[in-house]
């Protein structure tokens, strides 16, 4: 029997390379021999402020963005969280197991919490709602980065008191080691590329060509080359992005002949950029080609309700399990 995948993505903003080449491109692979369920997750975004009017869109937006990644409904269950609210109603059982102290430790909450002025009680909740995303389908693995270990460590913690107080039930999940790659800001290369740090400190999958040349030819670097010196943090990044998608393109040529002349000290930077850009474009066109028949063929909202459907079915059996070993409801 194949091996229960879960993971999820927030429809806030933009799908940037960061996301795609860290991690959506490893849900594509992980989807040869596995049972894969990927979620857009609409709950976790309202813990910010985000407009209603666009939130609906945003999440039909980033479903559309991974089918064109290669996301595959024949293979996996593509759906939005909302749609299956089994999700929030294990989420309150969970935080019944849930310590204060557990989520008062979370560092992303820590981080979180100190760059908004309003800090709810759901961004301090989000880890139980993420452990109910992962538990409610009986996960056994999670594709996760280095800044969800945590999470999930408590997703493990969470399932373990459950069972321990209300009999065996969930499988602790396990991370799934990837090769995912932690892509850095080009216009700040300490820091890792997101969307909430302003659209120079991003490439959209989804970008116009002329855009992603301009921010990859204006990357940070250094001021020149030492033969034998290690590389700064933006070359380093731009290296990386560049052997990821020769490594997709297999061009595994271009990547040693640019670090020879880099140890060399003979590298012209010009050239690491035009190179990256080149071979970068090489693997985001066709994504750009897919989404554009995906959108217009018209059936992403037939393929996320489907989803849903059995997403649901896989939701609803474990709630009643839950329902019966908790004692809940009038029924027996």
């Amino acid at each position: 029997m194949a091996k229960r995948v879960f993971s999820g993505i927030q429809p806030t903003g933009t799908l940037h390379i960061g996301n795609y080449l860290g991690a959506i491109r490893n849900w594509v692979d992980l989807q040869r021999g596995h049972d894969c369920i990927y979620c857009v997750v609409d709950y976790h975004a309202i813990t910010i402020d985000v407009d209603p009017k666009e939130l609906r869109a945003a999440s039909r937006s980033m479903a559309l963005d991974l089918l064109a990644c290669g996301v595959d409904p024949e293979r996996s269950i593509l759906f939005v969280q909302a749609d299956v609210p089994q999700h929030t109603e294990l989420s309150w059982i969970l935080g019944c197991v849930t310590s204060y102290g557990d989520l008062a430790r979370m560092t992303q909450f820590k981080d979180k919490s100190e760059k908004q002025e309003f800090v709810s009680a759901g961004l301090f909740t989000y880890p139980i709602l993420q452990a109910a995303d992962i538990l409610i389908y009986k996960a056994l693995g999670v594709p996760v980065g280095e800044d969800q270990v945590q999470h999930l460590e408590l997703s493990r913690r969470i399932a373990r008191r459950f069972n321990a107080r209300f009999g065996e039930l969930f499988p602790e999940p396990e991370p799934i080691v990837t090769k995912g790659a932690r892509i850095m800001s080009l216009a700040d290369p300490a820091s890792k590329m997101s969307k909430s740090a302003g659209p120079t400190h991003y490439v959209g999958v989804m970008e116009a060509e002329s855009s992603i040349r301009k921010k990859v030819r204006s990357a940070v670097t250094d001021v020149g080359l030492t033969p034998g010196e290690a590389m700064s943090a933006g070359v380093a990044n731009l290296f990386l992005i560049l052997e990821i998608a020769c490594e997709t393109l297999g061009d595994a040529a271009t990547v040693s002949e640019l670090k020879a002349e880099f140890a060399d000290g003979r590298l012209l930077y010009s050239q690491l950029k035009d190179t990256t850009f080149e071979r970068l474009m090489g693997v985001l066109r066709p994504i750009q080609e897919r989404r554009a028949r995906i959108a217009a063929a018209g059936d992403v909202d037939d393929i996320l309700a489907d989803g849903a459907r059995r997403a649901s079915a896989i939701a609803s059996q474990t709630m009643r399990e839950v329902r019966d070993k908790v004692g809940l409801g009038a029924a027996a």
